[in-house]
């Protein structure tokens, strides 16, 4: 026992040592630490260099609680009115969202062969982009001024909320729950959000403050106890302990919401690192090569999808041409919400969990690139045609040159 005691402790300190310090080298080069933890996994896991043996069964149970965390500090950062507004105005971008870059990801698992229930899961993969890599790489570009930046965040908005429903029944189908079982869970998780939107809407003060104290520790046990116990409660009713944790988090608002993110922040990006590596560790680098070509070839499809949805979206909110090709590379960046969801979904089939893995890899590194450049590739691209055109009109006799379509402001600059 005491061997076994001394065993969990060195591997858990040796863990989150080496996660500390992939974190401090990917704060220093400003970018995403979501991949080196990924990548950490992959080296610590089953046909890895340096297998794991003694704190698997304690990481699994931290995963767990990474989950609930990142979508209980996710609520955090929304009202219920806020909801509400973004469903009135960005409904139908949300809608063309869903259609561009859940379908790819259906489409490829139905062309594997890996049947209908992946299909929905591998669709879920490729439709949610990662909040957490977006809002830093807005911040880090200096855009939270642009035009462009709340429409950008309205979808985001929408998926996360989406996931309160998409994540209940993506559950149910992992249960083999037949289709009145299927439409009973979704009916629950449909009645049981738009019930906490209006409680939020009607008594989010009183609920705040009946959680309030001035007193950090009370505060931080009160959340926290609240949040894993309707968490648990979800789970047993199948509607998904991680929607859940998100929808206590839209509950709670003012001081107490603020308070609660001050608190539970850091406990959030450690349970959610040990949830990056968990993921890493169930899946076998060996199969990771086998589906790479696949991957990219699914990460390229979903980047131009990711960027038409941001373009469209700009475009029906009026912003100027420079802003729609900025929000749309914005988008790009996929990360913990695909993780969540082919967490959940591994069991189906064997090579979701690779397949996955290489797709984040890939578009948590190509996000931040699409963000900045993207607009500057479309500014030249459309230089380059404007001049194309002046030539071919220059050479008709007697046509008139028509005035250079331009992209209208640099890139950066708020519109």
């Amino acid at each position: 026992m005491h061997e076994d005691i001394t065993a969990l402790l060195i591997e858990l300190g040796a863990v989150i040592l080496a996660l500390g310090v992939l974190g401090r080298i990917a704060g220093r080069v400003g970018f995403s630490p979501i991949p080196l933890y990924l990548l950490a996994g992959l080296a610590f896991g089953h046909g890895g260099i340096l297998p794991l043996a003694a704190s698997e069964e304690f990481v699994a149970t931290g995963a767990e609680i990474g989950v609930i965390l990142l979508l209980l500090l996710l609520g955090l950062e929304y009202t219920a009115s806020d909801l509400v507004g973004t469903l009135k105005t960005q409904y139908v971008s949300g809608a063309v969202d869903f259609l561009l870059n859940a379908l790819p990801g259906a489409a490829v698992a139905l062309l594997l062969g890996w049947g209908p229930v992946a299909a929905v899961a591998l669709a879920g993969v490729t439709w949610i982009s990662s909040s957490g890599v977006i809002a830093k790489v807005v911040g880090d570009l200096g855009r939270l001024g642009n035009r462009e930046t709340p429409v950008v965040l309205g979808i985001l908005v929408l998926e996360d909320l989406s996931m309160a429903v998409y994540l209940p029944i993506l559950t149910a189908l992992l249960a083999g729950v037949g289709l009145a079982g299927g439409s009973m869970t979704l009916l629950i998780s449909l009645g049981t959000v738009s019930v906490v939107l209006f409680v939020a809407l009607r008594y989010g003060r009183v609920i705040s403050r009946a959680v309030s104290s001035d007193n950090p520790e009370m505060l931080l046990l009160v959340v926290l106890g609240l949040t894993l116990l309707v968490a648990g409660i979800a789970q047993q009713l199948q509607v998904s302990a991680a929607v859940g944790a998100f929808l206590v988090g839209i509950a709670l608002s003012g001081e107490v919401a603020h308070g609660a993110r001050n608190l539970l922040s850091p406990l959030r990006d450690l349970f959610a690192a040990v949830f990056f590596v968990f993921f890493g560790l169930s899946t076998d680098p060996r199969k990771i090569p086998p589906v790479l070509a696949i991957a990219f070839g699914l990460a390229v499809l979903t980047t131009l999808t990711k960027i038409a949805t941001g373009w469209f979206a700009a475009r029906r909110a009026g912003i100027s041409t420079a802003g729609r090709w900025r929000a749309g590379g914005t988008l790009v960046a996929r990360g913990e919400f695909s993780i969540v969801i082919a967490g959940l979904a591994v069991g189906v089939e064997p090579k979701l969990g690779p397949l996955a893995t290489a797709y984040v890899l890939i578009l948590v590194i190509l996000g931040p690139v699409a963000a900045r450049y993207t607009e500057p590739i479309a500014r030249r691209l459309a230089r380059k045609r404007a001049v194309a055109g002046d030539a071919t009109a220059a050479e008709a006799p007697g046509a008139e040159v028509p005035p250079a379509e331009r992209l209208d402001d640099p890139a950066g600059t708020p519109r």
